[in-house]
Order: structure tokens, then sequence, then C-alpha cells
């Protein structure tokens, strides 16, 4: 599918921005949960360009799900979501790479998180979970990091893929290049929206709907040290170098987090 016909297709795709859903209708504690005390401050204070309520409605979280969060990194999803599935029944399953250690500490008190689990997610790794097996795999802004090494994003759309029961659904949020073209292997993090919606429908999904809940107009795309000049990353520099003269970090913060795409795939 080429750039145009991709976003003509896009044009005619459901489009959720801060809609409700039956979710929330029968799950009335997933907005308890996003408010929760269970949630560090500097989870929360995140929310505002994130959007957790409206993001996981949109992705298809229902109760009971078997879910798989990739890279959960510091835990942003995570405190949402394990003790939602705790709650109805579900399963978590953090996909991660490298040390598990310090996750496996901060999510340990089985009474707040329920059984959270873990496999590796490496370039290497066997199955995340067994085939068939998982309702919803959810990945947030790694797409452009696995870009950076040949055959790594291939190999990870295969193992949700296989995660996945025919018919469940894969989740992307991803900082957004359009409405310009993305620079090679998306560098400054920043990806087409034809480009990555091609490369997971080759993997074997269908795009199902597109949503502007985590859209952000005031970001300019065009920063010193790429997506990482924004917050939550903040960069001032290039590794091993000053701060350039005259650099405005304000003007940064002011912009807010990235301009994203969120996106909701089936596997076919």
């Amino acid at each position: 599918m080429n750039r145009r016909d991709l976003l003509i297709a896009l044009s005619t795709l459901p489009i959720a921005v801060g809609a409700t859903s039956a979710l929330a209708a029968t799950t009335p504690s997933l907005q308890g949960l996003v408010d929760g005390t269970q949630r560090t401050a500097a989870n929360r204070v995140r929310d505002a360009f994130r959007h957790p309520r409206q993001s996981l409605e949109f992705w298809g979280l229902k109760p009971g799900m078997t879910v798989v969060e990739v890279a959960p990194s510091g835990g942003y999803w995570t405190e949402i979501l394990a003790p939602f599935l705790k709650s109805t029944g579900g399963r978590y399953v953090a996909a991660q790479g490298g040390d598990l250690t310090a996750f496996k500490a901060q999510f340990a008190d089985a009474a707040v998180w329920g059984d959270i689990q873990s496999a590796p997610f490496t370039a290497t790794s066997g199955p995340i979970v067994p085939d068939g097996t998982a309702d919803l795999v959810i990945t947030a802004r790694n797409i452009h990091d696995w870009m950076w090494t040949p055959g790594r994003l291939d190999k990870a759309l295969a193992d949700f893929h296989a995660a996945l029961k025919s018919g469940g659904l894969l989740g992307v949020e991803e900082h957004r290049a359009d409405p310009r073209k993305q620079v090679p292997d998306a560098r400054d993090g920043y990806v087409e929206t034809a480009w990555l919606t091609a490369a997971v429908e080759k993997a074997g999904f269908r795009l199902e709907a597109a949503s502007e809940i985590n859209a952000n107009p005031m970001d300019t795309k065009d920063h010193p040290f790429g997506v990482w000049t924004l917050p939550p990353t903040r960069r001032t520099h290039t590794k091993d170098q000053p701060t350039p003269a005259g650099f405005d970090a304000a003007k940064y913060e002011a912009i807010g987090e990235s301009d994203r795409m969120t996106l909701r795939f089936r596997k076919a």
C-alpha cells in the first residue's frame, strides 16, 4: 500500500477522539485506576499527553483479557493494566528486554498488582507466551527503536502475531512523522504512518482503526536532538558535547510530548 492509498484508507476508518466505549460502562473502575494512588506521580503527570483511559479503550481492552505489554520500562501502563486485569480475572505479561530485576521488584506486591508475569523479549528470544493465547498486545513508542537493527522489527511483529489469538488485537502508539517524510531508519524517533502500517500489515495484521487521541499539533518535529528534545526525555545536547549556546529548553517544554499516531490492528 503506497502513502496516498493509506491516507485515503485512514480517512474511512473509525476515529476515536476521547470517545467512550462499552468498556467505560461495564468497568467503571478503569478511570478509578487511572486516578488511583497505586500510580506514581511521575507517571500521572504524563496523562495529559498519553490519555490512558481513552487509549486503552480504543485499543480494545476488556475484562478478563490476557494482555502483553511490550517493553513496559517504568511501568506507565503496568500501573493501570495489572490491577485492572487482576480485578477482572485477566492476565498481565510484560515482554521485556534486559534485566527484569528492577521491574519485578517494583511490581512484587501481588495484593496490588496481581500475578505479574514476564517473558524475555530480545532479538533472539523465543515465544512471549504460548502461541495463540494473548488477546491484546500493546507496544507504545518502541517501533522506531527496532528499525535501527536489521530484522529486529520483523522479528518483533512476528512474535506479536504468534502470541495473539485469531482475531486478537495489536495496539500501537508511535511518534508520528507526518506530514513530512521520515528520516532514514527514523533516527530522530519519528515514523511515517504509511511506513509503519505497511510493515505491520506485511506481518499478517489488518489496520482496523486510527485515533487522534494522542495528537499534538504543536509538535513541529524539527528538534535539534530529535523527539528526545521534548518531554519526558528533555535532551539538551549530544553525547559528550556541551549544550549548544542559546538552547531554549522552555521552547520545547511548551510544546509538550510528541505528536503520536494511535492505531489498532487485528490479527488477520
